[in-house]
């Protein structure tokens, strides 16, 4: 009766080490959770018409 109980402790806990392995290699890719950087240099405006659609304007 202990043998099928070990095999389905062993399937979850490689099951466990390929999801933690996972979410480490998908958080180095992602940079550690850095954010992107904001642009250094401000949107420029000809008049009424901004650099940028209104619809991603930052107010």
């Amino acid at each position: 009766m202990s043998g099928p109980i070990v095999v389905v402790l062993l399937f979850l806990a490689v099951v466990a080490l390929v999801g933690v392995i996972g979410t480490v290699v998908v958080v180095i890719r992602d940079g550690r959770g850095v954010l992107p950087r904001e642009r250094s240099e401000r949107p420029w405006m000809a008049g009424n018409l901004p650099s940028v659609p209104y619809s991603v304007w930052r107010f």
